[in-house]
């Protein structure tokens, strides 16, 4: 059999035993090097050499035991504010960088004892799993929450089934919706409907993961673990534009950062500033590429007592100031594909229009805005805007919010995470529609999809930094925790002999492993996170 490994040395092998021992080694036949670990963590079954890790990166041999390299991530409360905080168990205590920087100062010992055991729990990150889907979750955790008995299931789960929906707060044209999104030269996803101020992608899948070429599989792989992990990731859309993206960031479209989030379309942008315009300007038009408004045509304008412009607007009329299809998608002014405003103006009605009138046209986020005057021939004339103007159409900057993207994780939850949990898995999954069971990732909330199965999403940026690996079957590994009441989890047929005590799991991690955490370390979760065992479930 072809050996997975890696070509470096293990990074952190000199560092103290680590706490993540999952197996002693064992040939598979006579024919496998007694020498070697296989590791059975994935369908991949990597034949390990001495002080190498796997093709994952997540598992190594140390001396002839197969090894977590990761640490498990902890949360815990503070007891100051309320707040929570990560806790990450020290499973490599110093770790050399690819580029042969010194690796970071060990942490100080850590004896795992805490007196406050009720405030600590135990996420899915570096947990390890349950594939080949026979063994219990590695953590099965029982603690109190205000005496109540509870019981926590950890795993790392391995995701075919999985994608993540991002959102990308822009009114500039990325691509036309269908259209294919490719990284690398690969196809890793599609354009999505849009929302309202945002384009929207669905990026990875097990099509794209499994169902393509060993490349297309390869590189959505990688490009999932970035995104996930909250990495910049470089994309391309067929008949669009060119992307980075990274969750929290704002997008960069062709090059250009962008900075704000319409505040809304071209009609409600008329509707919110409408009173702001009366007297200042005769007309305002407001240019989008979904619904452009048309101040003195609009109710509001009517509302107002607005003497008509005689403006006549190209594209499609829905209803009064409001138009449809001004201009193509594209990235100039209100995500359409106009660098002049005035294209988008068929004509005046000499009857109604009269020299000297005043008109604003303007983006929906103020960054396009021009002041003209009709002159003797109708004709508008670019002039001087007045400050009043000006500060109207700064105003609307104003209210645009930060253009940034956001990445979700959607995956389901299919026969090696139910299994871990209970030997039953239907009852697992009929007890969290019962909200009897809590669901999170890596400590955050998740939302479960309403219908069969256990489909869940959370956002990757209130999850702990580095959630996600990969194996190269391929497919996304991601943390994922089921907690309930103790008298639930045996009820719903759950692994009851393997339940450890939060202090037991503190002192000597796992069920499977042989040996307790030697160090800790302390970063800050997102406030905004409730804590997993006191939130209801996010249910569909």
């Amino acid at each position: 059999m072809t050996e997975h490994t890696k070509t470096d040395g293990l990074p952190g092998m000199d560092a103290p035993e680590l706490p993540q021992v999952l197996e002693r080694a064992r040939p598979r036949n006579e024919r496998m090097n007694t020498a070697k670990v296989e590791c059975n963590a994935c369908p991949v079954l990597c034949q390990i050499s001495e002080g190498r890790s796997g093709a994952c990166d997540r598992y190594a041999n140390q001396a002839g035991v197969l090894v977590r390299v990761d640490p498990v991530v902890l949360l815990r409360k503070t007891m100051a504010d309320g707040e929570a905080v990560l806790v990450p168990f020290a499973g490599r205590a110093a770790d050399a960088g690819a580029g042969g920087q010194d690796a970071p100062a060990e942490q100080p010992a850590w004896s795992g004892d805490l007196l406050l055991t009720e405030e600590v729990f135990v996420t899915g990150v570096g947990s390890s799993t349950t594939y080949p889907d026979y063994k219990p979750a590695p953590f099965i955790v029982g603690s109190k929450v205000d005496g109540v008995d509870m019981v926590t299931v950890v795993t790392e789960g391995i995701f075919s089934y999985c994608s993540f929906k991002v959102k990308i707060d822009t009114d500039r044209f990325l691509g036309p919706e269908q259209a294919n999104v490719r990284c690398k030269g690969e196809v890793v996803g599609h354009v999505t409907t849009a929302e309202y101020g945002s384009q929207m992608l669905s990026l990875g899948g097990v099509h794209h993961l499994t169902g393509g070429s060993k490349k297309e599989g390869r590189i959505a792989n990688e490009m999932m673990q970035m995104l996930g992990n909250k990495q910049a990731v470089e994309l391309t859309i067929d008949g669009g534009s060119q992307l980075v993206i990274q969750a929290g960031h704002a997008p960069i479209v062709n090059g250009v950062a962008e900075q704000r989030m319409r505040v809304g379309c071209g009609s409600a942008a008329i509707g919110i500033f409408a009173r702001q315009f009366f007297g200042q300007a005769d007309e305002v038009v407001v240019v989008d590429d979904h619904i452009t408004g048309v101040l003195t045509e609009h109710q509001a304008g009517r509302c107002l007592d607005m003497k008509s412009s005689g403006i006549k607007m190209r594209g499609r009329k829905s209803t009064p100031g409001r138009y449809f299809q001004v201009a193509n998608p594209g990235t100039g002014w209100g995500g359409t594909d106009i660098a002049d405003p005035l294209s988008i103006i068929e004509t005046w009605d000499e009857a109604v229009a009269w020299p000297g009138l005043r008109l604003l046209m303007t983006s929906t986020t103020g960054e396009h805005a021009s002041w003209y005057v009709l002159d003797e021939s109708l004709n508008p004339v670019e002039a001087e805007m007045p400050a009043e103007v000006r500060r109207i159409v700064d105003r609307i900057g104003e209210n645009c919010e930060p253009s940034m993207t956001s990445v979700l994780f959607l995956g389901g939850a299919g026969g090696s995470l139910r299994a871990g949990v209970t030997e039953n898995p239907v009852l697992l999954t009929r007890s969290i529609k019962n909200a009897l069971v809590n669901v999170t990732c890596g400590g955050a909330p998740a939302y479960v999809w309403p219908g069969g199965g256990i489909t869940v999403m959370a956002d990757v940026l209130r999850m702990p930094d580095n959630s996600f690996g990969t194996v190269p079957t391929p497919a996304i590994v991601a943390p994922i925790e089921f907690s309930m009441r103790r008298s639930d989890y045996e009820l719903l047929g759950g692994h009851m002999d393997q339940v450890r005590s939060l202090r037991e799991v503190l002192e000597r991690g796992a069920w499977h492993n042989d040996g307790a955490p030697e160090s800790v370390s302390w970063l800050t979760l997102p406030s905004a996170n409730p804590w997993p065992l006191g939130q209801p479930p996010l249910l569909g």
